[in-house]
């Protein structure tokens, strides 16, 4: 949005005696306040990925620590000499961020060890650390320059043990110390350095796009700056410096965070491409609207902030768009005022923060289902034996009981949710151990036809119609056929069971530029927003007779074909579930 005529953000300024100077003193005070408030910004930045980083990695590190314990804890249960210990850090050692683990005992004797911990000369001195309770943290570069978070401190298994004289036997002897010998004989301390590659390379690129803003903003004073010196010699340096304005407007519409100026009473005066975007209003629509009309019903934060006179940064603050949706911002606010220091108007940088937190959201999810994982597969294996062991003592028994037809369906009862039982640790044995997509040309069609057929008889049965549409009878992508399969299929039975009898699904098929999209629409009862929310985690289901899981592997999936899933439902009005996959250069 250009800057209107009528609404100018700040009143002309007459020039005086100095005509010249004060454009040109305008121009550098103007250039010096987007530089600091770039350099504040930057600064910021790069202070809260600092901490956010450490307190990642000490969450990831103690994370470590606490499962080491566990599985001293396990080898003491098992009467094992550290085997379990040791076995446990090797594992983890293999992991690629993982640099070294050392566990040592109070005399420097090792416990265990993997990876390339430093020289034991360099490492923190075991008496310090066993002097206090709070971990002891630092970084240090590796001898191939590599950069590590080492956290340092006591390792004791029993920490956590609601019983621990109970154990404190078991202690004494996995130490190796008689039973007499006070727990103090026995203190045990725990190195583990973590790489810190990923977040220094982000940190890298931080810097190098805040240098190029940078460079852009001294190339753009300096032209202007230029322009300015040059405006009262010739028409040509007006035409330059009129063009040097349309650049300005140019680059501030390319800016990637939205750029909002108001004037005293702060109604809207001008707003670049990406504040538009975020609100959802058209150019004319935002002009002259008041700040309190933007802000979240009921709340109007952004309103008090703005009449309290004071710098905003990085403020989190919610404000709604044009179809009422909540926006979770950073706004970042800065005075305009005139030489007599009066306030002409104000200047808001707004970051949207949606994607930052679907990504958060993502990442915990992802490290959920990582620790479900782990601890689903051993799960799994442990059940599926007795399982088999179950079942064909029931069919045994329902062979037998053919004088008592009451206790033959309790037999074939037993066999039924013994098969049940079976299904949900398979699920959970695939949840756990995803194989890797093996990626094939498949026709859409033919694939889609196959899995409504899957479900046609018991569709038929409920009295729900089914309907295929895709775009185009040709229509080929490139992916797993099985798992796209698994998901279709998954995907049509949680419609068969969200739909009444007379209603009806839907499977289709598209492709756009760069992406291929299949839904599965149904006009079933729909789901809530707090269902929506959780309707991918493992084992969350609404149905009677549902695992959980079946969604949750949807997810996995289509995560591991790089695509995501859009779902779009109310309750009451059905639910429409859309895949996204990317086309593959093999599609091209």
């Amino acid at each position: 949005m250009s800057t209107s005529d009528h609404h100018p953000p700040i009143a002309p300024i007459s020039p005086g005696k100095r005509a010249l100077s004060l454009p040109v003193l305008g121009f550098i005070l103007a250039s010096l306040l987007l530089a600091s408030v770039l350099a504040v910004l930057t600064g910021l930045n790069m202070n809260r990925e600092q901490q956010f980083m450490e307190k990642f990695l000490l969450q990831e590190a103690e994370t470590l620590v606490r499962a080491f314990e566990a599985g001293a804890r396990a080898s003491m249960m098992m009467d094992s000499a550290n085997g379990n210990l040791t076995t446990l850090v090797r594992e983890t050692a293999r992991e690629k961020n993982v640099a070294y683990i050392l566990i040592l005992d109070e005399q420097g004797q090792t416990i265990a060890s993997a990876g390339q911990p430093p020289d034991r000369a360099h490492l923190p001195a075991g008496a310090t650390i066993l002097e206090t309770d709070t971990p002891q943290v630092r970084f240090l570069t590796s001898p191939a320059g590599q950069r590590i978070y080492e956290i340092a401190k006591e390792f004791n298994p029993l920490t956590m043990m609601p019983q621990r004289m109970g154990m404190m036997s078991r202690w004494q002897n996995w130490c190796g110390n008689s039973p007499g010998n006070s727990s103090s004989d026995c203190r045990q301390i725990i190195y583990l350095g973590l790489y810190t590659e990923s977040f220094d390379a982000a940190r890298k690129e931080d810097i190098k796009q805040s240098l190029l803003l940078l460079g852009i903003l001294f190339l753009l004073s300096s032209g202007g700056l230029y322009a300015l010196l040059l405006a009262n010699k010739s028409r040509a340096a007006k035409e330059a410096l009129e063009n040097m304005e349309l650049y300005t407007n140019n680059v501030i519409n390319s800016m990637p965070a939205g750029l909002i100026s108001l004037d005293p009473e702060q109604r809207i005066v001008t707003a670049n491409r990406a504040a538009l975007t975020i609100f959802g209003y058209s150019e004319a629509d935002l002009r002259d609207k008041s700040m309190t009309q933007l802000d979240e019903v009921g709340a109007g934060a952004l309103s008090a902030l703005l009449r309290s006179d004071r710098e905003l940064i990085e403020q989190p603050l919610n404000c709604l768009s044009r179809n009422g949706e909540s926006i979770p911002l950073k706004v970042s606010a800065s005075q305009l005022r005139d030489r007599e220091g009066r306030l002409r108007g104000r200047v808001l940088i707004l970051r949207d923060q949606r994607e930052i937190k679907a990504m958060e959201e993502a990442l915990e999810r992802s490290r959920r289902h990582a620790a479900l994982g782990r601890m689903a597969a051993g799960v799994a294996h442990e059940i599926r034996n007795p399982l088999g062991t179950l079942r064909g003592f029931a069919q045994y028994f329902s062979r037998s009981a053919k004088e008592d037809p009451q206790a033959k369906e309790y037999a074939e009862l037993m066999v039924g949710e013994v098969d049940r039982l079976n299904r949900t640790v398979s699920a959970l044995l695939q949840f756990s151990r995803p194989r890797e997509p093996e990626y094939a040309r498949i026709d859409l069609l033919r694939i889609a036809e196959k899995s409504l057929t899957f479900i046609q008889e018991e569709a038929d049965s409920q009295g729900i119609a089914l309907e295929l549409q895709i775009a185009a009878p040709d229509l080929q992508l490139y992916a797993d056929p099985d798992l796209l399969q698994q998901v279709l299929f998954n995907l049509l039975q949680n419609s068969l069971a969200a739909t009444d009898s007379g209603g009806r699904i839907v499977l289709g098929g598209q492709e756009t530029a760069d992406m291929i999209q299949l839904w599965v629409e149904d006009s079933g009862k729909g789901l809530s927003q707090e269902e929506q929310a959780k309707m991918f985690d493992p084992f969350y289901t609404t149905r009677k007779d549902g695992t959980g899981l079946g969604l949750s592997l949807v997810q996995q999936i289509i995560e591991q074909h790089q695509g995501h899933i859009e779902v779009v439902s109310e309750p009451g009005q059905g639910c429409r579930i859309t895949i996204m996959l990317p086309r593959r250069k093999e599609q091209s």
